[in-house]
């Protein structure tokens, strides 16, 4: 081997021990920004709302967040990770008395069933429009419910940030399927759902 050869030989090799260090961290920076990302739901702006049908008359309620673990792929949302957990105990539902009802053993039975929670399971589609398919608990039973949703950037924010967002989650379900049975001479089986949670990526600046 030719003393030029040795000499380029040299070259790369040194060349590769001082770049190594950098090339490691632009791959883990890569891999980083791929990962689905964390966000934090705003419990104050966002809202959990059902829709049931009194004697066929169309009345409204609402149920506060207890606790939600969001993990947003926004570039494949097949990757996205959603846990929610809702506090039945402090659910309104128009007035005073289906709100007891709503709370009461015939119904969603709070004082035994204090949580209901969702967990997805498979997410497809894009931002714009999704289908999350998870797992529904109510009452201690599980049930599968797929909700259609939307991303949105927050009304105020600059064009492409991705810090603060808004999702629209739609859906129905038998609240029968639950053990939720009480008051049906009065009550609709079915429920229809429309939450809107606002949510902030993790490490960003509140609004």
């Amino acid at each position: 081997m030719s003393s030029e050869n040795k000499s380029m030989m040299t070259l790369c090799a040194a060349l590769c021990r001082i770049l190594a260090p950098f090339l490691h961290l632009l791959i883990l920076a890569t891999a980083l920004h791929a990962a689905p990302q964390r966000y934090h739901l705003d419990s104050g702006t966002s809202v959990v709302g059902f829709t049931y049908y009194l004697n066929d008359a169309q009345a409204e309620g609402q149920m506060p967040v207890s606790s939600a673990e969001l993990f947003l792929d926004l570039g494949n949302i097949e990757r996205s990770r959603i846990d929610v957990t809702l506090n039945p105990q402090k659910a309104v539902a128009g007035f005073v008395f289906a709100t007891e009802a709503l709370k009461s053993a015939r119904v969603l039975d709070v004082r035994n069933h204090p949580t209901i929670r969702f967990v997805a399971r498979e997410i497809t589609g894009s931002i714009h429009k999704a289908q999350v398919t998870g797992d529904l608990t109510v009452r201690g039973i599980s049930k599968p419910v797929t909700l259609s949703a939307q991303l949105f950037r927050q009304r105020g924010t600059v064009a492409g940030d991705l810090d603060n967002l808004s999702i629209l989650l739609t859906g129905k379900l038998d609240r029968t399927e639950f053990g939720a049975t009480g008051y049906r001479g009065f009550v609709g089986n079915q429920i229809d759902l429309n939450i809107l949670a606002r949510v902030r990526r993790d490490g960003s600046p509140s609004k």
